[in-house]
C-alpha cells in the first residue's frame, strides 16, 4: 500500500516557496500604503501589481525546479545535501528579505539580504547544471529578477537616506 501519492512529492515542492511569500505578504500589503509609498523610486520601478504575480510565478518555477533536482537524486540522501542545502539557503534569504525590507524599514540591510540571496541562488543554479539542466534553466527568470530587485534595492536605499 502506498502511503504518499506518486504525485505530492512534485505538490509539495512547488507549493512550499508559497509560504514564505504568503506570510511575507502580509507584512507588505500593510507597508506599502503607509510607507513604501512615500519612498522615491526610480522610473523603472515595476508597478505594485506586477510583483505578486511575478513572484508566484517565480515560486512556482524554483518550487518545481527543487523537485526535479530531488527526484533525479533519489530523494534526501548524502548527494543532495548541497544542492538541497544550497537550494534551502537561498530559500530561507529570500523569505528574510520582506520583513528586514518591509518589516523593520532596513533598506541596507534589505539590499545585503537580497545580494546574498542572489549570490546563493547562482550557487544552486550552478550545482542543479550537471543534476537537471530543466531545473537550472528554470532558475534563470529567478536570477534575472533578484538582478532587477537587487538594482531597485540600491536605488530606494540611495535615493531615500534619511528615511527608516
Amino acid at each position: 500500500m502506498e502511503v504518499v501519492p506518486a504525485w505530492a512529492p512534485a505538490v509539495g515542492f512547488t507549493l512550499l516557496p508559497h509560504a514564505g511569500g504568503l506570510l511575507g505578504s502580509n507584512i507588505t500589503k500593510k507597508e506599502i500604503p503607509v510607507w513604501y509609498q512615500t519612498l522615491q523610486k526610480p522610473s523603472w520601478c515595476p508597478p505594485n501589481w506586477m510583483f505578486a504575480p511575478v513572484w508566484g510565478t517565480l515560486y512556482t518555477s524554483m518550487g518545481y525546479s527543487s523537485y526535479l533536482v530531488w527526484k533525479e537524486l533519489g530523494g534526501f540522501n548524502e548527494k543532495a545535501v548541497i544542492p538541497l542545502g544550497l537550494y534551502a539557503g537561498q530559500l530561507a534569504l529570500n523569505w528574510a528579505w520582506t520583513p528586514i525590507f518591509f518589516g523593520a524599514h532596513k533598506m541596507g540591510w534589505g539590499l545585503v539580504t537580497l545580494l546574498l540571496t542572489t549570490g546563493t541562488a547562482a550557487a544552486t543554479t550552478a550545482s542543479w547544471y550537471n543534476i537537471n539542466k530543466t531545473a537550472a534553466y528554470l532558475m534563470v527568470p529567478y536570477l534575472a529578477w533578484l538582478t532587477m530587485a537587487s538594482a531597485l534595492n540600491y536605488r530606494i536605499w540611495r535615493d531615500n537616506p534619511n528615511r527608516k
